[in-house]
């Protein structure tokens, strides 16, 4: 039977090389997001390499959007097996450590950590009886070092990466891998940080399931 990826955040970089390189060994890609426009963009390439892909509207920080998302792609597809977790809000979002406030600090909240905390409790009940799947993490450099221009998204990133850790020690009894990959450069295509290097990055990690953990490029340049 075919293993299914969800996507959260997906869009026509990151997430849509992730689900050419999934898709391509085998696994139907369930596409999540809120621009339908670029998602049927996507679909429809994806279904000219063959793979089988669905595409589920949905602002993330409305959870029940979220919920709805999530169940339908599982119900289409009998189960998802693997999350990966990508969704990017941009750079206008992001505040100096001097400028963080509880308000620009509840957006990155918002917009990243509760999704993901919620999209984990959706699908973990389903791998755990299963005994088997795989929960994948992207983020930024902040998740590691302190990066004073990301005061408001280093809080939550180098939350999600606590909220990672302790998911990745617990759920490795159970059969299930917890993956994470702090990307420190630029995604664009025809750079180092090709999305599609970086797709391959996600998929050496979780294929082999040595190490929970790694940043990309694997030597990084801080930026301070």
């Amino acid at each position: 039977m075919q293993k299914t990826i969800a996507i959260i955040g997906a869009g026509p970089g990151l997430g849509l090389s992730i689900a050419k390189k999934f898709g391509k060994q085998q696994f139907n890609v369930a596409l999540i997001a809120r621009n339908s426009e670029k998602l049927a963009v996507m679909v429809d390439e994806l279904k000219t390499m063959n793979i089988q892909a669905n595409s589920y509207l949905a602002d993330i920080t409305d959870l029940s959007q979220l919920q709805t998302a999530l169940r339908a792609a599982k119900k289409d597809f009998g189960g998802i097996d693997v999350l990966e977790f990508s969704p990017y809000s941009g750079p206008d979002k992001f505040r100096n450590v001097l400028e963080v406030t509880p308000e620009n600090l509840m957006e990155q909240v918002n917009s990243y950590l509760l999704p993901a905390i919620h999209s984990i409790n959706e699908v973990l009940p389903n791998l755990q009886e299963k005994g088997e799947g795989a929960i994948l993490f992207t983020t930024g450099l902040s998740a590691f070092h302190p990066i004073p221009q990301l005061g408001n998204a280093g809080i939550v990133m180098s939350g999600i990466r606590n909220y990672a850790t302790n998911l990745h020690n617990v759920l490795k009894e159970q059969g299930i891998y917890v993956g994470h990959l702090s990307i420190g450069t630029f995604i664009a295509a025809g750079t180092e940080g090709d999305p599609d290097l970086i797709a391959e990055a996600w998929y050496d990690l979780y294929s082999k399931k040595e190490q929970f953990e790694a940043t990309f490029p694997k030597e990084i340049k801080l930026p301070f």
